[in-house]
């Protein structure tokens, strides 16, 4: 005999585990989406490289999220608890050199995904396609169907509806409505992980393209290592996306050019040169470095090695904003995380849960991502067996 009965809204990775771990103790659980295909937005991850977690120790891997909610939820289910589940379902993964976890080699995201979906299945679950949700009752869930309106009955429903970042894989945003309704508070969506839109006197045809290896960016609270690339508005890449946050706060960002150097280290090293221009190649500097530097300059501080070195170390980046919410890899805003507890249930709908990126909080590319959504679902879950099970064992 069945525990209970559980509708989620969604088929993302939040919803996935979500159900895998109440499948697995018990639970009747259906699958409602609007597409006619699960998971859009996780296979779409993939064609960029699809790590799924990381490697990095527990503790500085937390550290990578804004929310004390979802750092207690990736202590909950973590990454060696999401790597051992893939492993159940027959899907190795190895660790990149970066500390990003994959896939073995040869496996597809879409293998990934229906490993997934085969497992749950097997266990019982079921899936509901082309299933719009319209209205969320005290009780029910109201879809749009092909064959009209349908009411859905269950003792628990998790909302896994993502957040509005890539629009084509469904994941749209467009549920605030409904829960506004409830007097539910959302906060409006903006990009994160997006490239940085630089002032134009930065950008040069010539130049569009070109990589700065190498490199750090610096903000306020953040700085990471790594290679951008020149684009015809602005940088792409990890150390860019990491400076997302900062932006929105209204901080400045800086880019370290030679983060291998100190300043004292580039002027002797420009001093031993025949000229500064010389000086500049000596240090190995991108072409797009050496031009930014010079365009920033006086001729007179142009000869100056003290200046350069600072501009070297120092060099402030014009950001004037971030890609459109469609182009990013992801987004902030959605559900106020004031509105749900600490199992992620909202406080004005019992046993009514919100998991993954439709929730307000951040985190970078890299594995951290992924992680979090399936911690979230994961920890509503949990909640949903210890208290739905303990109901029916009485």
């Amino acid at each position: 005999m069945k525990k209970g009965s559980i509708a989620i809204v969604g088929t993302g990775p939040a919803a996935l585990m979500a159900g895998t771990l109440l499948v697995e103790n018990g639970f009747d659980v259906k699958f409602f989406d609007h597409k006619k295909a699960p998971a859009r937005k996780f296979l779409v991850a993939g064609h960029g490289g699809f790590n799924l977690t990381n490697a990095e120790e527990l503790v500085s891997f937390c550290d990578k999220y804004d929310r004390e909610l979802v750092k207690n939820a990736v202590r909950f289910f973590t990454p060696q608890n999401f790597i051992d589940f893939l492993a159940k379902i027959g899907i190795e993964t190895y660790v990149g050199s970066s500390g990003k976890i994959f896939p073995k080699k040869g496996i597809k995201p879409i293998e990934v995904l229906n490993a997934w979906l085969n497992y749950l299945t097997a266990n019982g679950a079921s899936f509901h396609y082309e299933h719009k949700l319209n209205q969320v009752e005290l009780s029910s869930l109201v879809f749009e169907t092909k064959q009209g309106q349908l009411t859905i009955d269950a003792d628990a429903k998790i909302f896994a509806l993502g957040g509005g970042s890539w629009q084509q894989t469904g994941s749209l945003g467009d549920w605030f409505d409904i829960f506004s309704k409830k007097n539910i508070k959302c906060v409006p969506f903006e990009a994160s992980n997006s490239g940085l839109v630089l002032d134009s006197k930065l950008l040069d045809e010539d130049l569009e393209g070109g990589h700065i290896k190498n490199c750090r960016l610096i903000s306020v609270e953040y700085s990471k290592l790594g290679d951008v690339v020149l684009t015809r508005y602005g940088l792409e890449g990890a150390p860019a996306y990491a400076m997302n946050r900062d932006f929105r706060n209204g901080h400045k960002i800086v880019i370290d050019f030679k983060p291998s150097l100190d300043e004292s280290d580039i002027v002797n090293r420009m001093q031993k040169a025949k000229n500064v221009t010389e000086g500049l190649k000596n240090l190995k500097l991108s072409k797009i470095a050496i031009q930014w530097i010079k365009d920033s300059v006086s001729k007179e501080d142009y000869l100056n090695t003290e200046k350069l070195a600072n501009l070297i170390k120092l060099f402030e980046l014009p950001v004037v904003g971030l890609r459109p919410i469609d182009e990013v890899i992801s987004t902030v805003g959605g559900i106020d995380l004031t509105e749900i507890d600490e199992n992620f249930q909202l406080k004005k709908l019992p046993n009514y849960f919100c998991v993954g990126e439709m929730l307000d909080w951040d985190a970078p590319t890299g594995g951290y991502l992924i992680q979090g959504a399936v911690s979230t679902g994961a920890k509503a879950a949990h909640s949903i067996i210890l208290n739905l099970g303990r109901f029916e064992g009485d």
